[in-house]
């Protein structure tokens, strides 16, 4: 049976009580906590910088998992690294030369992930696959919480499968719940990212079990 990792992003959280909502999802029983940057060039949201990461690093020790959704990545690779990020992913719509990116993601001595829209297929990152440990499937256009889940990603995630085998994680961000979060394991994801789903449930440590799909993988 494969483990599914579940990666709340914490843009559902209460913001008010940061520290908190981040101990309890650790105790909840989470495997990551996913951190939304938005810069409001590369998506219209403005939300966390480096000084939210290193606030809230010491309240847990799970990864860190940064999701660089703005223009220019290269440019604040080293200052997330600093404050905290395990994982740094990037995008490859975003206006920088990806194989520097990478490399100096590496650098940090931290591990690199590649992000794509929905509409940007996976030939695009294709060529870096043997240089990232995760690759993000956006399953709704990045920039807002609480979309609804575009289904045609799950095209993609087979066809990452095939090419790559078992070593990458591919994340699943955008409209996870446990209906999709099903679908998205079928085709062959092993990590969820979900926000709403975690934070706005009564309890968080079912949410996030629930998301797991423990009926299907059984099965699999």
């Amino acid at each position: 049976m494969k483990r599914i990792l579940v990666a709340p992003s914490i843009l559902a959280a209460d913001f008010a009580d940061m520290r908190n909502e981040v101990k309890r999802i650790d105790r909840a029983g989470a495997d990551r906590v996913h951190i939304d940057v938005m810069d409001g060039h590369f998506v219209n949201n403005i939300t966390f910088g480096p000084a939210l990461i290193s606030s809230i690093r010491s309240a847990t020790d799970l990864p860190f998992e940064t999701h660089l959704m703005i223009e220019r990545p290269d440019l604040y690779i080293k200052q997330f690294s600093d404050a905290g990020s395990d994982i740094l992913i990037v995008h490859v719509e975003a206006d920088h030369t990806m194989a520097r990116t990478l490399r100096m993601i590496k650098a940090c001595r931290k591990r690199a992930g590649i992000a794509l829209n929905p509409n940007t297929p996976v030939s695009a990152a294709r060529k870096y696959m043997k240089d990232i440990d995760m690759l993000l499937m956006m399953s709704v256009y990045p920039g807002f919480g609480g979309q609804k889940f575009i289904g045609s990603v799950l095209k993609k995630i087979k066809e990452v499968r095939r090419i790559d085998g078992s070593r990458l994680t591919i994340g699943v961000d955008g409209g996870v719940n446990v209906q999709t979060a099903e679908q998205a394991i079928r085709a062959g994801a092993n990590e969820m990212i979900a926000g709403t789903t975690v934070f706005k449930a009564r309890s968080y440590g079912r949410a996030i079990s629930e998301l797991r799909c423990p009926h299907l993988l059984s099965k699999l």
